[in-house]
């Protein structure tokens, strides 16, 4: 999936960064001594980066026999890489997957099942969502690392002033594709502006001048259709299948791409479709005003943001406010050159303690369930309300793209799917053939 914000985009020139270079800045062991066993791991992500380092550093004071190596590979760098890498089995020890990519590497016999190093019970510890994603053919691929829970909007304080709206207006959104009970595009088109400041709902609004954008309807699978399909009671996939060119899918994909193409009240798709991060810098800089994402950009946010801010519960559609949920797992590589402390590397990552880290520094939200609360206290202190992400879990979750090829759709559906949301294919005909190149790339 088009992931993930979490992922803080690297230069090139810096595509990899092993932390033997970067270790020591991040206080993690580097090779040691001769009768100390490295551990490598990989990830993608810059902030759990820094929550990892802290882990380990107290992980190694209790395994004086390991050095875990951090190597941080960026996510347009990384499944290239580690295709190469898991082929040639050079692979580091532990190594992130997400959803869509694990099950190739499953099948292929590259990765640990979790039961042998936990036990069959473990799994009680981690947040089910992520447990039941990664768990193919009875079988857990990984151990539970990251679970976002919902996704929300995050607004700009002083814009929606400007504009005479309050918090308390976003509470109750609703979108509907008929437009007969549409709440959500008349706050957007009052939150747009082009350069004489005249709002999207001016009769004088000049799309071709916007400065300020209400919204980020773009194509993102994640943040904006995981969530407006099942809102309106479509499914992106039954079962490996894809299924979401029906027409309850084909109504919610014609609303999101109205928000760019006929209302201009979100950003351009030639912008979007080249850059992943557009509307959420967008966001940072002051030019928009609401940013629907998840918590795997609470820290961006607050970190980057030169403004009051906050963040609302999802917009409802027809069926609801639905939101897609996500996870990402270490797996264990069964070419590992020395899987005991391999086992003890991963059996750290999988508690409380091993965990608590990644919550206590508010990178990302944790999959170990008793390391959650470290979290939701990190933010609190901030005063920074995160409930919109977990409310929103009561009307039920999308579960996010599965299956063996799932690789291979996305490939085939993302160049199709963008010419959608540019306006140069009609939905209909765009959506239906999205889906029938996913389908036939899954085989």
């Amino acid at each position: 999936m088009a992931k993930r914000s979490t992922v803080i985009a690297a230069s090139t020139a810096a595509a990899i960064l092993v932390i033997a270079g970067v270790a020591t800045a991040l206080g993690v062991g580097g090779q040691g001594s001769t009768d100390r066993t490295t551990v490598s791991v990989r990830i993608w992500d810059d902030q759990v980066a820094k929550a990892y380092a802290a882990s380990f550093d107290e992980f190694e004071q209790h395994n004086p026999d390991i050095d875990v190596k951090l190597t941080v590979v960026p996510w347009a760098d990384y499944w290239g890489k580690l295709r190469t890498d898991v082929a040639g089995k050079s692979v580091d020890d532990v190594f992130w997957v997400d959803g869509g990519n694990y099950p190739a590497y499953a099948d292929a016999g590259a990765l640990l099942d979790v039961s042998t190093v936990f036990g069959t019970d473990a799994d009680q510890a981690w947040a089910p969502a992520v447990v039941d994603q990664y768990t193919r053919n009875g079988v857990l691929w990984g151990v539970p690392q990251l679970a976002d829970p919902g996704i929300a909007v995050y607004y700009n304080t002083e814009l929606l002033r400007s504009a005479g709206i309050t918090p308390a207006d976003l509470a109750d959104l609703r979108w509907d594709p008929t437009g007969s009970k549409d709440t959500l595009l008349p706050i957007l088109q009052r939150l747009t502006l082009d350069s004489a400041g005249h709002s999207a709902a001016d009769p004088d609004f000049d799309p071709g001048t916007v400065v300020q954008y209400g919204y980020n309807a773009g194509y993102d699978i994640q943040a904006i259709l995981l969530n407006y399909l099942p809102s309106n009671g479509a499914r992106f996939q039954d079962g490996d299948t894809y299924a979401f060119a029906s027409p309850e899918g084909m109504a919610a994909i014609q609303y999101v791409v109205d928000l760019v193409n006929r209302f201009h009240v979100s950003p351009s798709a030639a912008d979007t479709n080249t850059n992943g991060d557009f509307s959420r810098d967008q966001f940072l800089q002051g030019k928009m005003a609401l940013f629907q994402s998840g918590v795997y950009n609470l820290a961006n946010v607050s970190d980057s943001a030169a403004f009051d801010w906050g963040v609302a519960r999802l917009p409802a559609g027809p069926a609801g406010a639905i939101s897609g949920v996500d996870g990402i797992v270490a797996a264990g590589s069964t070419s590992s050159e020395h899987p005991k402390e391999t086992a003890r590397v991963l059996k750290w990552l999988g508690s409380e303690a091993g965990s608590r880290y990644i919550g206590a520094n508010g990178s990302a939200s944790p999959a170990v369930i008793a390391a959650q609360k470290d979290y939701s206290a990190f933010w609190a202190a901030k005063n920074v309300d995160i409930s919109p992400f977990y409310d929103v879990l009561a009307n039920g979750t999308a579960p996010a793209p599965r299956g063996a090829g799932w690789p291979a759709a996305d490939t085939a559906m993302q160049p199709i799917l963008q010419e959608v949301f540019l306006g140069r294919t009609p939905v209909n005909e765009g959506v239906r053939a999205a889906q029938d190149a996913a389908n036939a790339a899954a085989k």
